[in-house]
């Protein structure tokens, strides 16, 4: 896949700390059953400027970018305007997206609750399963909202509507615990692993429980038959090594 995928969690809320990201986990829990994965994640605050150059290097960058956050109808909430400003587009009301919004909230939608309507000209609307209150896309980036819980059926929905063609075969991981291990210990080993087999995803993590007890979860990532071949190796080195481990 050419594409790169991208995450963008807009909000002053995530960066100090009031509100704990969910959209990491969940746009994971929607890509890897399609084979997918994401290349980066970016969490920026609401600040114009700031906002608008990060959404140009985003665009510029040609990558598939899942945004939240942001597009609500309050001050602070700025994307709308930072994605039209950062395409040098103007911003108008969407007529799919006013007619959602009526049929919401009726007369109440006016004055206010009708600007999140408002998107850069050319932008297509993403249902709003919850609410009605649309996200927009355009340019391979796709706007919503920061509710986890409207944002999930939302990226979903693009997914299947956008992107039904880029399903490839997942890839899984194969892992061992090894107990009272040490990294260092394991190296060399691993350099040279990483060399036998080049399509796999080589990962170590340490841990030091309360009590001073050490592990290490070593394993791998990739495609089915080349991870069962890694884990066989990592496996088999243990065993060498006399090392103490058990299967994850």
């Amino acid at each position: 896949m050419d594409q790169k995928i991208g995450l963008l969690i807009i909000g002053d809320e995530v960066l100090s700390g009031k509100r704990q990201d969910k959209h990491l986990s969940q746009a994971n829990t929607l890509l890897r059953p399609r084979g997918l994965e994401l290349a980066w994640v970016k969490i920026v605050g609401d600040e114009p400027g700031f906002l608008v150059d990060t959404l140009q290097a985003s665009f510029e960058s040609g990558d598939i970018v899942f945004s939240f956050g942001g597009i609500g109808a309050t001050p602070d909430d700025r994307t709308r305007q930072a994605a039209a400003k950062a395409l040098g587009l103007p911003i108008e009301r969407h007529p799919e997206g006013v007619k959602e919004i009526e049929a919401q909230f009726g007369e109440d939608a006016y004055p206010q609750r009708i600007r999140m309507a408002e998107y850069p000209k050319g932008a297509t609307i993403i249902p709003n399963f919850y609410n009605r209150v649309p996200g927009f896309s355009i340019r391979h980036h796709h706007f919503m909202p920061g509710f986890p819980m409207m944002a999930k059926p939302m990226m979903e929905w693009v997914l299947n509507q956008y992107y039904p063609h880029l399903k490839l075969e997942p890839k899984v991981e194969k892992t061992i615990r090894l107990i009272d291990g040490h990294e260092s210990e394991w190296v060399t080993f691993m350099e040279a692993f990483e060399i036998e087999f080049p399509t796999l995803r080589l990962f170590s993590l340490p841990s030091i429980s309360e009590q001073g007890d050490r592990t290490i979860e070593l394993g791998v990532e990739g495609y089915e038959a080349d991870a069962q071949k890694g884990l066989d190796a990592l496996i088999c080195e243990a065993n060498k090594r006399e090392a103490s481990f058990e299967l994850i």
